[in-house]
């Protein structure tokens, strides 16, 4: 399998962190993300938008949107339930993730870190920063009475939630208060075969 992907992106991480949970080997096809950037013809070949990550499959077929290929991956794994219940409560803190969780806290991290743009931008940056905190506020209550997000074991919700949490602090947010999700965090670093959003 082939992954067009930019190390820096939390998105990306989550596919690179299921591949190597499930050993899966697959080739890293770097995308520069920064504004004004050209995307290679080879990812616009499969997606007209040119987003990642985008999964190539053996055959030849490709997936976008990293929750899911998430879900694609995890299918018939003990990342993902097979009972239909269990599984669409996974799914929900997914959809959570990417409706609430990565919009704020990965766009303020983007804007500030990654690619800073001081000017047109400066005045969502609060806005980004108490949306993102509510968020985050959200999954320390959750885990007051679970492990985990959407399931009893570690599982893809855990996967999706992690790419962005982990680096939240790089986009200024302050994850002392939340003594929940830090242990939650370190949960996730200890399963098998982790990797660090860093690696290669």
């Amino acid at each position: 399998m082939k992954l067009f992907e930019n190390p820096a992106s939390g998105n990306c991480y989550k596919v690179r962190l299921l591949l190597h949970h499930l050993q899966l080997p697959f080739e890293r096809v770097f995308v520069d993300v920064l504004p004004g950037t050209q995307r290679p013809p080879e990812l616009l070949a499969h997606s007209t938008v040119g987003r990642v990550p985008l999964l190539e499959l053996d055959d030849g077929t490709a997936l976008g949107e990293s929750n899911a290929i998430l879900h694609f991956l995890a299918a018939g794994t003990p990342y993902l339930p097979d009972d239909p219940l269990a599984r669409s409560r996974v799914l929900a803190w997914m959809f959570f993730e990417q409706n609430l969780h990565e919009p704020n806290i990965a766009t303020r991290r983007y804007w500030t870190s990654i690619a800073p743009d001081s000017a047109p931008r400066a005045a969502q940056l609060p806005f980004w920063l108490e949306s993102g905190e509510r968020a985050l506020r959200v999954m320390e209550r959750e885990l007051e009475s679970s492990d985990f997000f959407g399931s009893p074991s570690y599982s893809i919700a855990d996967i999706a939630l992690y790419g962005y949490t982990h680096v939240a602090p790089e986009g200024g947010f302050d994850l002392e208060p939340f003594p929940r999700l830090r242990a939650w965090l370190e949960r996730v670093r200890e399963q098998p075969r982790h990797v660090p959003m860093s690696s290669t």
